[in-house]
């Protein structure tokens, strides 16, 4: 089946079906019907390859993301595909593992796609990759981290208010003693909540200790293994606050295994508000980090970053603001 049978029973011209699948033009909103009805009726696919060669565009963004193993991603991913497909858009995927090599990897197979724009949801990325993708005048998003510039955006998660909401929660339920187990401090995004939370400890009068701060991984063991640091310090928390929902609910496991209770010997808190979050046991509290927001500006800003003439729009940050989600495992400081 070719583009020819598609014209015929649409009653259009080919160059009419054409401009319809690339979108290199407008068309009467009854003709895009009949023909959409006819590519669907006669089962046509078109040829991406071929499309990105004839208008230069691949209608094709990439998502780069640090961990497909963290809910936290999938849920973006989902979120930044369903509105790619309402826009006629494909999404290449690429997953890092945290790893500055295999960043470079993905870099490489955005390039050779020849994709439209990359939303880069990761800490990861090396300047001298970004300045690869802007001599190609390739539109970029980033979240958390960007020097704004044409072609170059933005995604603000608030991770200050979402640090400062879960420490007033715990602080008005009577808890001094706050443990904060981190994600890996090379990230940018890791580092922004450990400052968040020394800034709001300081502000709060708490009283601090060397070991109720550790480093974690941003995973399940990453977060148990500093919990257990934490334990069988001298430290003494009544409250931790976890970096990420992964890392909180290993540190649950960590204190499940002492033979301790949650939350009446410690309360936990985590921050993204992964769906399992609302399943722990208990159910865990956590900062609300909405995924669809930050889906929905990192693809409107590669969407909108292509100015007419192919000159690129001025670079954009966009804030998503982080809400407290109050559940089973947060409660009132144990008396002593």
């Amino acid at each position: 089946m070719n583009i020819k049978a598609v014209a015929k029973l649409a009653q259009v011209s080919t160059a009419t079906v054409s401009r319809t699948i690339n979108g290199t033009a407008k068309v009467n909103p009854d003709t895009e019907k009949r023909v959409r009805s006819a590519i669907k009726a006669l089962h046509f696919y078109p040829d991406t390859n071929a499309r990105a060669l004839g208008s230069g565009r691949s209608s094709l963004y990439g998502l780069i993301i640090s961990d497909i193993t963290n809910p936290f991603f999938p849920e973006l991913i989902k979120a930044f595909e369903d509105i790619a497909v309402k826009h006629n858009q494909e999404v290449l995927i690429a997953n890092t593992n945290y790893d500055a090599e295999r960043m470079k990897l993905c870099v490489t197979r955005m390039l050779q796609r020849k994709v439209d724009g990359v939303a880069i949801m990761t800490s990861e990325m090396d300047e001298n990759l970004v300045e690869v993708f802007s001599r190609r005048h390739i539109p970029l998003v980033f979240l958390d981290a960007a020097t704004l510039r044409p072609g170059v955006s933005s995604v603000a998660i608030d991770y200050a208010g979402g640090v400062a909401a879960a420490m007033h929660h715990l602080t008005s339920l009577g808890h001094r003693h706050i443990a904060f187990i981190s994600g890996p401090l090379r990230l940018g995004a890791a580092q922004s909540r450990l400052q968040a939370f020394k800034h709001e400890r300081k502000s709060a009068k708490l009283p601090s200790h060397p070991k109720l701060i550790q480093e974690g991984n941003h995973r399940v063991d990453g977060g148990r293994e500093a919990m257990l640091r934490i334990l069988d310090s001298d430290a003494r928390p009544t409250a931790v606050l976890a970096s990420n929902d992964l890392t909180a609910i290993g540190a649950m496991g960590a204190i499940h295994e002492r033979g301790l209770s949650i939350p009446g010997d410690i309360s936990v808190i985590g921050f993204d508000n992964i769906v399992l979050s609302a399943y722990t046991s208990p159910t865990l509290s956590t900062v609300n980090a909405p995924r669809a927001e930050v889906a929905n500006a990192a693809f409107n800003s590669l969407l909108d970053a292509r100015k007419p003439g192919g000159k690129l729009a001025p670079g954009e940050r966009h804030h998503v603001q982080t809400s407290l989600v109050v559940r089973e495992s947060t409660g009132p400081v144990k008396p002593t």
